[in-house]
C-alpha cells in the first residue's frame, strides 16, 4: 500500500514539527530576538543590552579558576549564565531556563 503524498512528505521532512520527540527542548520560540541571537557555549560571545546581571561566583578548576555570572533578560525573562574560563573555549553563554 502506497503512502499518500502528504504522509510521505511529512515522514521525510527535515523540519521538526511540534509533535516531534524533543521538539520543545530543541527550540525556544518564546525567546526575544536578541536572546535568540546569543551564541551559546563560545567564550567571549556577546550578550545583549537587556540582560540584567545577577549573582556571581568563582570555582577552582584543575587548570585555574572559572567565574560564573547569572543574567536575566528584561524583555523575555530568560535566565542565562555566562562562564568565563580561559582554559575552555566552549564556556560562555548557557540558557538556564525560560
Amino acid at each position: 500500500m502506497q503512502a499518500s503524498p502528504s504522509q510521505a512528505s511529512s515522514r521525510n521532512s527535515p523540519f521538526m514539527t511540534p509533535s516531534s520527540p524533543g521538539a520543545a527542548q530543541r527550540s525556544a520560540p518564546d525567546l526575544c530576538e536578541p536572546c535568540a541571537g546569543i551564541q551559546q557555549h563560545w567564550r567571549k560571545a556577546p550578550g545583549h543590552a537587556e540582560l540584567v546581571q545577577g549573582t556571581h561566583h568563582r570555582e577552582d578548576r584543575g587548570n585555574g579558576q572559572a567565574s560564573f555570572t547569572r543574567y536575566r533578560c528584561d524583555r523575555c525573562g530568560a535566565a542565562w549564565e555566562y562562564e568565563n574560563n580561559k582554559a575552555n573555549q566552549h564556556a560562555g553563554w548557557a540558557l538556564l531556563a525560560h
